[in-house]
This record gives structure tokens, C-alpha cells and sequence, in this order.
């Protein structure tokens, strides 16, 4: 039994190694963007967050957008690609929402897009 265990084990490392290699390979500039783009979610603390049809608060959401890079790192190689790849649609095609205290409601890439242009000014101007 200990022996399948160590075989599972570096069964295991030998299929998420790729992953993490890759997930290394996101240039550090973009993945500051993308911490900065949760950020901007995480501070929405009246806001709810709609994933089909369903409701959720901004920690919820967070931790969800967390899981879903971690999950999809390989796929990721800008901020654009986390808004276009994670944090836009679910797995059936349907946009995420984002519904503010006031009633007002945003879809969750457009919000997303906002919040990295504001990003990039800002790095333009400290360069």
C-alpha cells in the first residue's frame, strides 16, 4: 500500500509540474495586474456577483476567481487573458454579472477591462 502511495504521489507531481512550471512563466508585471483586478473585486464588498443565475459576495467571488486561474494558470499569459479566460464567462457560456448597491449592474468583463486600463495608465505614467 505504501508503495502505490509514493507511485501516486509522483504520479501526481509528475502531472502538475507542467502546470506550475508554466504558471511560472507568467511575467510578473501581468501577474500584478491580475492580484490588482481580484483587488478591485475583493473591494466591492456591497456588490453582489452573479455565476448562473446565482448570487455571491465579493469574498466569494474572489475566492472562486483565485480557484479558477489557479486551476487554468497554463492558459493565462496576460491580464487580457484572465478577463477573457477566467473571470468573464462560465463554463456554459454565460457572462458574469456584477449588480452594485444602487441597483446598477455591469458585466463582470467590462468592469474587469475598466479596472486594467485604469492599470496600464497608471503604469504608463510611472514609466
Amino acid at each position: 500500500m505504501k508503495k502505490l502511495t509514493t507511485i501516486s504521489f509522483f504520479l501526481l507531481l509528475g502531472l502538475a509540474f507542467p502546470h506550475f512550471v508554466r504558471a511560472q512563466a507568467l511575467p510578473t508585471g501581468e501577474k500584478q495586474k491580475i492580484e490588482a483586478l481580484i483587488n478591485q473585486v475583493a473591494a466591492l464588498k456591497d456588490a453582489m456577483f452573479f455565476r448562473n443565475g446565482s448570487s455571491y459576495n465579493a469574498n466569494t467571488a474572489v475566492t472562486f476567481l483565485q480557484l479558477k486561474w489557479q486551476a487554468n494558470a497554463a492558459n493565462v499569459k496576460t491580464a487580457s487573458d484572465f478577463i477573457d479566460k477566467i473571470a468573464s464567462i462560465s463554463g456554459i457560456g454565460k457572462p458574469y454579472l456584477i449588480r452594485f448597491k444602487d441597483g446598477r449592474e455591469i458585466i463582470g468583463r467590462d468592469f474587469l477591462l475598466a479596472e486594467l486600463k485604469k492599470l496600464d495608465r497608471g503604469a504608463d505614467l510611472v514609466s
